[in-house]
């Protein structure tokens, strides 16, 4: 059985302080963008679990994919040894939430192959225990997000009549540096009201707390998001915590990609 994750994109950010379970309070209005990997698993006699596409680090066992997999197989012996095989598109580091994707995209794969007959909530359920932002992608649609990024509430937004280009300079942000260097939030920013202001003004009033601390760090961000303005985006922003860079623009006013020299670009 095969899946395709797909990524997001963050609508504004908030950091709102950190909590005594050590995660950050956050405000975000997530968005689904078509980037995607591409998930199989197969029952296999040996479990194994292959890599292609974008190299990632580590053991097995670490990744969200492996980590859903043992989670559902603890709970549901019916659950048999598999074969899985992750390719990777989604950058890492890049605040598109490609590993939470893929984790999430693997309990959903679960669930069918086995027929475990798991609703929508207890999918969020499992998905909450693998990571912050891994609930949303067991939705798939706008939301609003609280707590620490897995408290939803769909939003109806349609920006299907815009395009979206997406800069990634081959940089990658650990989560855990940026939360060191954003300060909380004070203000009494409304994500959900600002968010239905006419796009043209989400330019001055929709914000990502990460913005600031991450293009002062790396100043070719900045460089990317101005040239993105300059290209005609309506709306230009960092995604989460990452390094992506992605601007909103209306149809016929991108004819073609900008260049952005170093970088990887995906016009969706």
């Amino acid at each position: 059985m095969i899946e395709f994750p797909i990524c997001k994109i963050n609508l504004g950010l908030i950091v709102k302080g950190k909590r005594s379970d050590g995660y950050h309070e956050l405000e975000t209005i997530y968005y689904p963008i078509g980037l995607h990997d591409a998930l199989e698993a197969v029952e296999s006699v040996n479990f194994q679990f292959h890599q292609s596409g974008i190299f990632i680090d580590g053991e097995a066992e670490s990744n969200l994919c492996v980590k859903a997999y043992r989670l559902l197989q603890k709970d549901f012996p019916k659950i048999t040894t598999l074969s899985i095989w992750l390719h990777k598109c989604i950058p890492m580091g890049a605040g598109l939430g490609g590993g939470s994707s893929d984790g999430s995209y693997m309990l959903k794969l679960l669930n069918k192959l086995f027929q475990l007959g798991l609703s929508e909530k207890k999918l969020i359920n499992y998905a909450a225990q693998l990571g912050s932002d891994c609930t949303f992608f067991i939705l798939n649609q706008a939301c609003h997000a609280s707590g620490r990024g897995e408290i939803l509430d769909p939003l109806e937004i349609d920006l299907s009549a815009y395009r979206f280009l997406l800069v990634y300079p081959n940089i990658h942000i650990r989560t855990s540096w940026a939360f060191t260097q954003v300060s909380p939030h004070s203000g009494n920013n409304d994500l959900k009201k600002m968010i239905n202001r006419p796009i043209t003004e989400w330019k001055t009033g929709l914000f990502n707390d990460f913005d600031e601390p991450v293009l002062k760090k790396y100043p070719e961000l900045k460089i990317i998001k101005k040239r993105l303005y300059e290209s005609g985006a309506i709306y230009a922003s960092l995604s989460g915590s990452g390094s992506v860079i992605y601007g909103i623009f209306q149809e016929n006013t991108i004819q073609q990609n900008p260049v952005f020299p170093g970088c990887k670009t995906w016009l969706i």
